[in-house]
């Protein structure tokens, strides 16, 4: 027995179901594709998400404390949020505009100490925001 079943074309599923009296549902412009594997599409949405996978946007939030606050304090870090990374660039949420203008005055130390953990080298800049 063949793996897939046989597909007719759209004519012959609108003449056969006109003979049987069951309406043809499918939009005109709708297209049919090729089932995939369940395994292979939770895979990629894993691999998208990266669900059970380390990524580079925990790997900051784990040090946020160390990367904003290296000297002990947690004012900064408790006060501010790495939120994802796009294009190349760290997304942060801080609480408060006097919180952002800190972030913003050592975003360049930030960002050198973020290039050094395993996975972050890829990013160049932040973007912060208030709020």
């Amino acid at each position: 027995m063949p793996d897939q079943p046989h597909s007719f074309s759209r004519l012959a599923e609108e003449l056969v179901g006109d003979l049987r009296g069951v309406a043809y549902n499918e939009p005109r412009r709708s297209r049919k594709r090729p089932t995939q594997p369940l395994a292979d599409v939770v895979e990629q949405l894993m691999q998208l998400h990266q669900i059970g996978r380390q990524s580079p946007e925990q790997t900051i939030r784990d040090h946020w404390r160390e990367l904003v606050d290296p000297n002990g304090g947690n004012a900064n870090s408790s006060n501010s949020h790495p939120a994802r990374i796009e294009r190349n660039m760290l997304n942060v949420l801080a609480a408060h505009s006097v919180v952002r203008n800190e972030l913003f005055h050592h975003r360049a130390e930030i960002v050198t100490r973020i290039r050094q953990l395993p996975g972050c080298a890829h990013v160049k800049a932040l973007n912060l925001r208030a709020g």
